[in-house]
């Protein structure tokens, strides 16, 4: 199958980059792989690595002037590639994708992933189903339901979850977990429970939820955690509000760290408590690593963890709650077999085998 992956990031990219890169890299040799994506992205660089991909610099405006021109070279890509499919990950690269392919002998189908919670309505949305989807990708239940409640709903809808390696993402060795405290941390008294997050720093992404109702705790029971918050130094008055309630010493920003396992090897639960999130690349991470998770109750999230299993799941940005679970990881952190449910979850659900599997199986519906 000839494909071609479409991104529309400039720059980062987020879960859009770390999820066309593990596509790219499962199909690599088997498939025909071209990665359409602005060239100073993180992407461009990733997928450039990957032997046997062929990455174009493509840029996805949304002005007319320069839009034309981008979608005639789109188009040109598509005609001289042949491609079976292109699989698009927002908006913007949709849209250029929808007009590239008109009117050519051979079009492509298109696969559009929707990546986030954000309502699927308004004439945009009506346009390219109509006539610039021929199937789509929810990351999780909550995301597919809202595509099939929507101008989408005439197509093929499907749920693949977020694959990750879970052999790159595994349980840290007790020597690789105390070097990554020391290093993080410091010293920090015996039993010391630290709750580690790679999931970002912005306000949506909850953590302030945790650092709230800490400062609730009294003094002694509050030294027994940490939090680590990985991420781009926190912006606007977030960190200003941390050190207002007094909590500095117990909330540690590492930034924006190149390796995640390091974050997650020092931790001993992780969290993502945003306030709205379809799949979490984060989340998984941290399942991957024998990480007991606490997540909280928006979007997809839940469908994440098994409450009590592997996780708990509690009301997103409900501090009540969240004191109430610190107070009960006072009396017992967790039970001795949460981390290997933990590890386990991440490999039947989120391995990259099962996302490359249901990907592909999904692919050929669409082309049939």
């Amino acid at each position: 199958m000839k494909i071609l992956y479409t991104n529309f990031h400039p720059r980062n990219g987020g879960g859009h980059a770390t999820y066309v890169v593990n596509l790219a890299r499962s199909f690599q040799g088997e498939h025909q792989v071209t990665v359409a994506t602005p060239g100073t992205s993180r992407l461009f660089e990733q997928a450039g690595r990957i032997p046997g991909v062929r990455c174009v610099d493509a840029s996805f405006s949304t002005r007319p002037g320069p839009m034309l021109a981008e979608v005639a070279r789109l188009r040109r890509l598509l005609r001289e590639g042949g491609f079976d499919l292109v699989h698009v990950n927002g908006s913007a690269d949709h849209r250029q994708a929808m007009l590239a392919r008109v009117g050519l002998r051979h079009p492509p189908r298109i696969v559009w992933t929707k990546h986030n919670t954000v309502t699927v309505r308004g004439f945009g949305h009506w346009l390219r189903a109509r006539f610039g989807t021929d199937g789509a990708i929810g990351v999780c239940d909550h995301v597919s339901s809202l595509l099939r409640d929507s101008a989408y709903r005439g197509h093929p809808v499907c749920t693949v979850r977020l694959g990750m390696d879970t052999e790159v993402f595994r349980p840290a060795t007790a020597d690789e977990s105390r070097q990554a405290r020391l290093a993080l941390l410091g010293e920090m008294p015996p039993g010391t429970l630290v709750l580690g997050s790679v999931g970002g720093t912005d306000r949506a992404k909850g953590w302030m939820t945790l650092v709230l109702a800490l400062a609730r705790l009294p003094r002694p029971d509050r030294d027994r955690f940490r939090l680590l918050v990985a991420g781009d130094p926190p912006r606007g008055t977030l960190r200003q509000e941390v050190e207002a309630l007094g909590m500095a010493p117990w909330v540690v920003f590492p930034g924006l760290v190149p390796d995640p396992r390091r974050i997650l090897a020092a931790s001993d639960i992780g969290f993502v408590v945003s306030f709205q999130e379809a799949g979490s690349y984060a989340a998984c991470e941290s399942l991957a690593m024998g990480l007991p998770t606490l997540v909280s109750d928006a979007g997809g999230l839940p469908e994440l963890v098994r409450d009590g299993i592997d996780g708990w799941v509690v009301p997103a940005g409900d501090v009540d709650a969240a004191e109430a679970w610190l107070r009960d990881r006072l009396a017992q952190p967790f039970p001795s077999d949460m981390p290997a449910a933990a590890r386990a979850r991440a490999q039947e659900c989120f391995s990259m085998p099962v996302f490359a599997e249901r990907t592909l199986a999904f692919y050929r519906q669409v082309c049939a």
